[in-house]
């Protein structure tokens, strides 16, 4: 525990001196910017789909970032004799990831609630930021994996974005329905969008439940991968 709480404080002295919390607040200014172009008084739809968007692509982003300046300072090779166990490590970054989502949205939030309206469960709110982020930081570190360098990993990241994002898009603008709408029940973004919309409205209850469980169980998969291959990844030679 010890070993986790010190990695957890310098994970969070990494996103600073990368400018990683930095960038979590310029994000969220650029969302007020555009939330403040809109003359739209109840934002809680809009909050909740920057909430879904922010989490399905920031928590890539940041895990690559991270990972990406530590393979160059040759930090991750010292894990092979260090005192602390892969699992502490990775558990440690995927925490401050998720720190780092708060932030964004905490600010988005409280401009929400000062200058518009806003209706959301906060308890929901919090515990879907866990969720969604939680499973997406586990996908960013297996898309990290397979790149060679960062670009690379945009690449991947935005390509999993649209691939995962765009059937949402074509559903809510009902350009495809009937079967193709549980089907898409399939894919971690849906599940994801689900859970967001729970949290500012009625959403039907199997809906919440089965995007609950998928993503719980999705992430238990997700974990045992990133933890298997963590080793492979860190001991190889040259960039990524």
């Amino acid at each position: 525990m010890n070993n986790f709480k010190t990695l957890f404080v310098g994970e969070l002295q990494r996103m600073q001196k990368y400018h990683i919390l930095t960038a979590s607040i310029v994000v969220a200014f650029f969302w007020i910017g555009a939330l403040h172009l809109l003359e739209i008084d109840d934002l809680s739809f809009l909050f909740s789909m920057i909430v879904f968007f922010d989490l399905v692509s920031m928590s890539i982003i940041m895990v690559g970032v991270t990972m990406f300046f530590e393979k160059q300072e040759g930090v991750l090779k010292s894990l092979f004799v260090a005192p602390i166990n892969r699992t502490e490590f990775l558990s440690s970054k995927t925490l401050g990831n998720l720190v780092s989502n708060l932030i964004t949205i905490s600010i988005v939030y409280l401009y929400a609630v000062i200058f518009r309206e806003i209706n959301i469960n906060m308890i929901g709110l919090l515990g879907a930021v866990l969720l969604i982020g939680l499973f997406h930081s586990l996908v960013g570190f297996l898309i990290i994996y397979r790149c060679h360098d960062f670009t690379e990993m945009l690449v991947a990241m935005v390509a999993y974005f649209l691939i995962f994002t765009i059937p949402i898009i074509l559903e809510i603008m009902e350009v495809i329905g009937g079967i193709f709408s549980y089907l898409i029940f399939l894919i971690p973004t849906k599940a994801s969008a689900v859970i967001m919309e729970a949290v500012t409205g009625e959403t039907a209850f199997w809906e919440v439940l089965f995007s609950v469980v998928y993503l719980i169980i999705g992430s238990i998969i997700l974990a045992y991968f990133v933890l298997k291959k963590f080793k492979v990844f860190a001991a190889r030679e040259g960039g990524f």
